[in-house]
């Protein structure tokens, strides 16, 4: 259309309008993304360190209570629960381990998991005959995956002890499991504590004891993840109104950090407010200012055939140019500090540096500066419409 070839000519004529509103947009804008910036680089190394960390979202019940394995199902079924396992009493967890066929042994703590367990390698199936073990643990014992160790408890007044061998399918680096562990199914641990609880095991050799067809299946506690950081909390209000037990979390800390990014969030929204006030004060004047310098040249065009409903594209696109030349200026000037940033503080955060900025706010960004510059220059847009060029060609003539 000509409208907007004239239009853009103009604007690239009057080169210092235009670099006076690259240089207001780009003053407002670049101190608005370094700071937004800086809080996603921040906030999402702090969220970053609890997800990488399934203690986060872990919650373990404590005190005196027993669970049956229908109270498991019964968390497992709520939407905020991710994996749930019983636990046995923790004065069996104790046993010892060592390689199949080795001498060198070593004491470990059993601990119950499974399928889904967030600690484990994402997809791994730990079967009823599976483990894995800490770090630790595998470097003392040479034990790689696909080795098969032997798991041995005795107690005081059985005659013999209980070996139950499983294959190793995993090591968990020391950052998952700490000191030397080894994860299995709960069923191993209900059967350590059986072995203890002085019951007959005769697959295992064990003939002399109680039935263990007599055996109630209680438990001691429960262990449960949730599914998010956000459902942490409600997750163990729930276990702690529906069974009426304590339970324990790190619940404060992550509150806190959640606590932190909305805080953040209001924070810069209201610099943000502030700042678009003045801003678009600045944009309006500065809009209406130039059409009302550039009244005559507008009437004229009007008389030219064009007027009416066309020529008020005539600010709106100077304005959209402006905003786009603006934008360009404002994530170069956005990377540049960034790289400063991240040479002037050592702030050691994980990969996306001290400013990040992700795609998609990106084009947020742009989409939102867009409208509100359009929004500004409806004002000169309508004094625009409002332009009588006879009025106007009389009072220059004058």
């Amino acid at each position: 259309m000509l409208i907007l070839r004239l239009a853009l000519r103009d604007l690239f004529f009057q080169k210092v309008h235009l670099i006076c509103n690259i240089a207001v947009l780009a003053g407002v804008l670049v101190p608005l993304l370094v700071l937004f910036g800086v809080k996603n680089g921040v906030y999402n190394a702090l969220i970053g360190e609890l997800l990488s960390n399934p203690r986060s979202v872990q919650i373990d019940t404590s005190g005196n209570a027993t669970f049956s394995t229908a109270d498991a199902e019964t968390v497992r079924g709520w939407p905020e629960a991710g994996f749930v396992t019983l636990k046995t009493r923790s004065q069996f967890d104790f046993v010892n381990v060592r390689l199949e066929g080795g001498r060198q042994k070593r004491d470990a703590i059993l601990i119950p998991s499974g399928a889904g367990d967030p600690n484990l390698p994402e997809g791994l199936a730990l079967d009823a005959g599976a483990a894995v073990i800490s770090a630790q643990l595998a470097d003392q014992l040479e034990i790689s995956v696909g080795d098969r160790i032997d798991v041995i408890t005795q107690a005081e007044d059985r005659p013999r002890q209980l070996r139950i061998q499983l294959d190793v399918v995993a090591v968990l680096p020391a950052e998952r499991a700490s000191g030397r562990a080894v994860l299995a199914q709960i069923d191993i641990l209900d059967l350590v504590e059986a072995f203890y609880d002085a019951y007959a095991l005769p697959e295992y050799g064990i003939t002399q004891g109680k039935p263990l067809s007599d055996r109630a299946a209680v438990f001691e506690g429960m262990r449960v993840y949730a599914v998010g950081l956000q459902e942490l909390a409600p997750l163990q209000n729930r276990i702690e109104s529906e069974f009426g037990i304590r339970t324990e979390a790190r619940t404060a800390e992550v509150q806190g950090v959640l606590n932190l990014g909305r805080n953040l969030n209001l924070a810069l929204l209201l610099t943000a407010s502030v700042a678009s006030l003045g801003l678009a004060a600045a944009l309006v004047f500065g809009f209406w200012g130039e059409v009302q310098r550039k009244r005559q040249v507008l009437a004229s065009l009007a008389l030219m055939g064009l007027g009416g409903q066309r020529l008020w594209l005539f600010p709106m696109v100077q304005a959209l140019v402006s905003s786009a030349l603006a934008l360009v200026v404002s994530f170069a000037l956005l990377g540049l500090a960034a790289l400063v940033a991240e040479q002037m503080f050592d702030t050691g955060l994980a990969a996306g540096g001290l400013v990040q900025i992700t795609t998609g706010q990106v084009m947020a960004i742009v989409v939102a500066v867009s409208v509100f510059v359009i929004a500004s220059s409806l004002f000169a847009a309508r004094a625009v419409l409002r332009i009588d060029p006879a009025t106007v060609l009389r009072e220059g003539a004058t």
